[in-house]
């Protein structure tokens, strides 16, 4: 099993890599210097702000390749930001267009400390898992999705909402799996059991 895992510059992706060595995946890191070619299962980890990180993918039309490998059935796993990037826009960025692979928004929490940090409750749906779990979050945003039938987990901070999705080839998750203990192990594997 091998994995392209995307490495654009912006935040830190030493947690996921390590992650992946401690799970025996190995990976091939991506970019706008060196493009996937939909061969392997990509993941997106994401930490930033949304219009940086569509400005980093927009390099060499990066976000064009991106696009154009998922929409084709290459299997994906965006994390946090790397899940935000995929809809259409976001309130933390004006006037910045995401990928716009799935419809809907991204907005900002409207109460408590934000961002939200730290462990929270997670809750299957759709008859994913019997099992509501905690994961680790670092977020001020969250996704709204136009068509809630793709969310597969939520959790509650002040709102209930969406803490991940899958939709076909795509998967993404709002919290850190790679820091979030067994569960975010299991859920790493999991994933790569069902694209393998």
């Amino acid at each position: 099993m091998k994995i392209d895992l995307v490495e654009i510059g912006i935040g830190n992706v030493g947690s996921i890599k390590r992650c992946l060595d401690r799970l025996g995946v190995k990976y091939h890191i991506v970019g706008p210097g060196n493009p996937p070619n939909g061969k392997h299962p990509l993941i997106l980890p994401g930490v930033g702000q949304f219009g940086a990180i569509m400005q980093a993918l927009k390099q060499s039309d990066f976000d064009l390749c991106l696009h154009n490998l998922i929409l084709a059935g290459t299997p994906y796993l965006g994390i946090c930001v790397g899940l935000q990037i995929l809809f259409d826009s976001s309130e933390e960025s004006k006037n910045v267009s995401g990928l716009g692979l799935l419809k809907g928004k991204i907005v900002r929490f409207r109460q408590g400390k934000i961002p939200q940090i730290g462990w929270n409750l997670i809750k299957p749906l759709n008859g994913t898992s019997t099992a509501t779990e905690y994961a680790y979050f670092v977020n001020s945003f969250y996704a709204e999705p136009q068509t809630q039938a793709i969310v597969s987990h939520t959790a509650n901070y002040h709102v209930e909402f969406c803490a991940a999705l899958q939709f076909n080839n795509i998967t993404a998750v709002q919290f850190h799996p790679e820091k979030s203990a067994q569960y975010g192990a299991e859920f790493l594997r999991g994933w790569l059991h069902n694209v393998s």
